[in-house]
C-alpha cells in the first residue's frame, strides 16, 4: 500500500504541476493576444491619419509605417516652406530688408508676386505718405499687364500699406512674374 500511495502522490503533484504550466502558457497566449490587438489598433489609427494618397490598397504594416514615416518628412518640408514663406512675409510688412539702409527700406517699396491657384497673387507694400503709389497706380500696372483682379485685401502695420492682390491672368505664357513684380517696386 505504501508503494501505492506513494505513486498516487507523484501522479497528483505531475498533475499539479501540469496544471500550473497550462495555467502559465494560457496567461502567456492572453496577454500576447492582447499585445496584437492593441498593435493592430494602434496601426489601424496610424493608418486612418495617413493621406489617401499615402495609403493605396491593402497594404503590410511595415510599409503602412513606412509610408507614415514618408509622410512625415512631408510635412516638415511643408513646414519648412511655410516658415520661410512666412518669414519672408514678416519681413516685407515690417520694411526690413538686410541690405538696406532704414530711410531706403521706409522709401522703397516691397513686392512679392508669386503664381496661385486663380492665376497671380501679389503682396504690395508701401510707405503711408505722399509721395507713395496708390492702390489705382498698381491696379492699372496690372491691367497694363494683362491681368483681370479678382480680390484685393489692404491693411496698415507699422506705417506701411499692404495690399494682397489676387488677379486672373488670361494667358500665362504673356506674363513675366519678375519684371513685374520689378516694375512695381520701381513704382513711384
Amino acid at each position: 500500500m505504501d508503494g501505492y500511495r506513494e505513486k498516487r502522490r507523484r501522479c497528483t503533484k505531475l498533475r499539479v504541476s501540469t496544471d500550473n504550466n497550462d495555467t502559465e502558457k494560457m496567461m502567456h497566449r492572453e496577454i500576447e493576444r492582447q499585445r496584437r490587438q492593441e498593435m493592430a489598433s494602434l496601426y489601424a489609427s496610424l493608418r486612418s491619419l495617413l493621406p489617401l494618397n499615402f495609403i493605396q490598397g491593402k497594404r503590410s504594416t511595415s510599409d503602412q509605417v513606412s509610408e507614415a514615416v514618408n509622410y512625415i518628412r512631408y510635412l516638415e518640408r511643408k513646414i519648412k516652406e511655410l516658415s520661410l514663406r512666412r518669414d519672408e512675409l514678416m519681413l516685407l510688412s515690417r520694411g526690413t530688408l538686410l541690405d538696406d539702409s532704414k530711410d531706403e527700406m521706409e522709401a522703397m517699396n516691397h513686392v512679392v508676386v508669386r503664381q496661385c491657384f486663380v492665376g497671380v497673387e501679389i503682396v504690395f507694400s508701401s510707405r503711408c505718405c505722399r509721395g507713395q503709389p496708390r492702390l489705382s497706380s498698381v491696379l492699372q500696372v496690372l491691367s497694363e499687364n494683362g491681368l483681370c483682379l479678382l480680390n484685393t485685401i489692404s491693411s496698415t502695420v507699422d506705417g506701411r500699406l499692404i495690399y494682397t492682390i489676387q488677379a486672373e491672368v488670361n494667358d500665362s505664357t504673356l506674363i513675366d512674374l519678375s519684371e513685374l513684380e520689378e516694375r512695381l517696386t520701381r513704382m513711384k
